[in-house]
């Protein structure tokens, strides 16, 4: 089975990638030079982080082996561990899924079951 890494997506975004057929990213991946990953053990701690309380979100996950070596696992500026960074645009055809990502009742993103 193919490893799965995750980004969260504005709608908006996602549909212009649709029409584009690759995703070049948010303006923070623009600003840093690359698009922002998390795997699934550290998506909820991303999504507290960089994305509390913003609605209108789609939760994108792809495949690993889809990306080649422009992707890379690098240390973050604000928290520990290794983290996926793709340098390049996301090619639409690694994308394995892109659900929406609702707020629950309490103002936090509800992730499906299989993000611990």
């Amino acid at each position: 089975m193919d490893s799965i890494i995750y980004t969260m997506v504005r709608l908006a975004d996602w549909q212009a990638a649709e029409a584009a057929g690759a995703y070049h990213g948010s303006a923070d991946d623009r600003r840093d030079g690359f698009l922002h990953f998390s795997a699934a053990a550290q998506l909820r701690a991303s999504a507290a982080r960089h994305r509390a309380g913003e609605a209108g979100l789609l939760l994108v996950a792809v495949r690993v082996t889809a990306l080649g070596e422009a992707l890379r696992w690098e240390p973050a500026s604000s928290r520990p561990g290794l983290f996926p960074h793709l340098y390049g645009a996301l090619p639409l055809s690694a994308v394995r899924a892109a659900t929406p990502l609702p707020l629950g009742p309490d103002g936090t993103h509800a992730f499906p079951a299989e993000i611990p």
